[in-house]
């Protein structure tokens, strides 16, 4: 399913032709059921400029605590999302919006933020 929230650039990433950058470049809809992850960028689609602004309303925020609960059976939509304290079902399209990385690669990449901030 071509996600909406990805802009031409990031086409390599959608097409899974660049193992790398989908590493980097995780989004909820590609998440493992179970694995506790952190927001990373909420990106709105150009169709649907709203939702950016709904995500971060009900708890979609940087640095958030995000894991994956489970999906529909069959075709895996919506899917069952806990950020911080509360619980949502999301279509993977606005899954698809939100990025995220695993707690330990947030949290070193915030550090080195500060480190550079500081310097």
């Amino acid at each position: 399913m071509p996600c909406l929230c990805r802009n031409e650039e990031n086409k390599e990433k959608d097409l899974g032709t660049n193992k790398q950058a989908d590493a980097a470049c995780l989004t909820l809809d590609r998440a493992t059921i179970g694995d506790t992850l952190a927001v990373s960028r909420v990106e709105a689609p150009e169709q649907s400029p709203e939702w950016g602004r709904w995500l971060e309303e009900i708890g979609f925020v940087v640095g958030e605590p995000v894991r994956l609960m489970a999906r529909a059976i069959p075709g895996g939509d919506p899917m069952v999302v806990r950020v911080g304290q509360s619980t949502f079902a999301l279509r993977r399209v606005e899954a698809a919006c939100i990025s995220v990385k695993p707690i330990e690669a947030f949290a070193a990449s915030s550090l080195d933020q500060v480190v550079l901030e500081a310097a």
